[in-house]
């Protein structure tokens, strides 16, 4: 079970982290332009606040330090992603175009559920800082 929870931390943590990079490496298709064409407030603000939010929460679950903690503002990331580009999709294209736009988001969405009620893991910081009895159970 440890590795099928590394694997997971690995895959959602890594797609977080590299959806954060590119918010930065191009902001006119990922972040602040991207946030000004959808309508998300303060676009000059949200875009790098949320590219930083990825990128860190992203590495921690990489390495499975605080993983409980970094599932939240993550899981809010995913949730609010979707719904202010699949919702509208759904509305206006249809079910099965927002439902194929939006796999990636639900699948992100399960696997930060799955991590939450699994934890980190014995192959995690998290798991390590226990055994070494810097945090408590």
């Amino acid at each position: 079970m440890a590795v099928g929870q590394l694997m997971l931390r690995l895959l959602v943590g890594w797609v977080f982290l590299t959806e954060g990079m590119q918010k930065f490496l191009d902001p006119s298709a990922f972040g602040a332009g991207r946030f000004a064409r959808i309508g998300i407030p303060i676009p000059q603000f949200t875009g790098p606040f949320v590219g930083v939010v990825e990128i860190v929460c992203g590495a921690l679950l990489i390495i499975g330090l605080h993983t409980l903690f970094v599932v939240i503002p993550l899981f809010i990331d995913i949730a609010a992603a979707i719904a202010t580009t699949k919702i509208p999709m759904l509305l206006k294209q249809g079910f099965w175009p927002a439902m194929h736009e939006a796999r990636t988001g639900f699948c992100m969405l399960a696997g930060l559920i799955t991590i939450a009620l699994l934890g980190a893991g014995n192959l995690s910081l998290d798991a390590w800082r226990r055994r070494a009895g810097l945090t408590s159970p």
